[in-house]
């Protein structure tokens, strides 16, 4: 069930399809206000420190969360969670405003929303309690209307890998769908998506204005308050075990145990990193070889689903995930026995590799 401002936007027994109630919302004048606040504030910079003790370690405890993943953290142990290098994707966060139990997860198709959905509510929302959950949405923009990549000039369009229909906009319409259908009670409070979230350039390419966020707890005593500002990070706070989780989620796709579900990744009682296994086989090093020795503007248009707007670094990100898969050709020497790879919380804020 959603609200908006203190009241439900729909009807219990409303039939509307997700887009329709999707659009109803990007033009509400209470989500039109707050987004316009939410694009006044700077972007946040997130970086490691230099001269930190250990290599991922920060002296703010966050936790960073990669494409298709989604952690559920306590504001008494944690003191930001976000996400970044969302085009296509959206980020969501669920909020109870009672325990302050907060949920972030960066989805990147619309087959996870309902499973995925249920894992992020799985330790916000108690059954046993009427929750009132606040909810922001980030990301996703207006993806249908694909100009020439400026990367990519000179390769036909044809040969772009581009959805019809665009990508964003089901993804965002299946998760308000998705809300609107369950019993729990949403308190929209940040839509920047699709429209609020685009750009354009002299030449009417399109691009997102924000491509992550951070959720910021204010107290760790008093866990009722909490805000979302823009950020994005850098390499060195998008830890731990950056490789191995861009791995997970190339490599997913062909492992059943993850069918429409979130990636696991973060134990949030401990308060440390949990990163279930997963499989790949010998395809994916051939695989990585042959798009090793692609030129970086066919790596954009084999690997992402928006390649003229993605950031500076995605085409090394990809290289570096090629290597490791070139370099470890069986899964069973990074998930030994078929067990997590776990990574507890350091004296300074980084990670250890247990």
């Amino acid at each position: 069930m959603i609200f908006v401002g203190g009241s439900p936007l729909f009807s219990s027994s409303s039939s509307s399809q997700g887009s329709e109630n999707l659009q109803a919302l990007l033009e509400h004048p209470v989500l039109i206000s707050a987004t316009d606040s939410f694009k006044a504030i700077p972007e946040r910079k997130i970086s490691v420190p230099e001269g930190s003790g250990l290599e991922g370690s920060t002296q703010i405890k966050h936790v960073y969360i990669f494409q298709r993943e989604y952690a559920t953290v306590d504001p008494a142990l944690v003191e930001l969670v976000g996400t970044d290098e969302a085009t296509t994707c959206v980020g969501l966060v669920i909020r109870n405003q009672k325990t302050g139990m907060t949920s972030v997860a960066h989805m990147d198709s619309p087959e996870i929303v309902d499973f995925g959905l249920a894992q992020m509510l799985s330790l916000v929302a108690d059954p046993r309690l009427d929750a009132e959950l606040d909810v922001h949405l980030i990301g996703g923009y207006e993806d249908t209307s694909c100009e020439v990549c400026p990367h990519c000039s000179g390769i036909s369009v044809s040969d772009r890998h581009i959805e019809p229909e665009g990508y964003s906009f089901p993804l965002c319409s299946k998760i308000v769908e998705v809300l609107h259908k369950r019993q729990e009670i949403f308190h929209i409070q940040t839509l920047c998506i699709l429209g609020h979230n685009t750009r354009r350039d002299s030449d009417g390419n399109t691009y997102p204005i924000f491509n992550g966020f951070v959720f910021l707890f204010t107290s760790q005593v008093e866990t009722s308050t909490g805000s979302v500002k823009p950020a994005t990070f850098d390499r060195s706070s998008r830890c731990p075990d950056e490789i191995v989780r861009r791995i997970r989620v190339t490599v997913s796709c062909g492992d059943p145990s993850w069918n429409g579900k979130l990636l696991e990744t973060y134990d949030t009682h401990i308060d440390r990193f949990q990163i279930a296994p997963c499989s790949w086989v010998p395809y994916w090093r051939r695989h990585a070889f042959i798009l090793q020795k692609l030129s970086d503007p066919e790596i954009l248009l084999k690997c992402s689903t928006s390649p003229y707007a993605e950031g500076p670094d995605f085409v090394d990100n990809e290289r570096r995930v090629f290597d490791y898969l070139i370099q470890h050709p069986n899964w069973k020497d990074t998930f030994p026995m078929r067990k997590p790879r776990i990574f507890h919380r350091s004296a300074d804020g980084g990670w250890i590799k247990c």
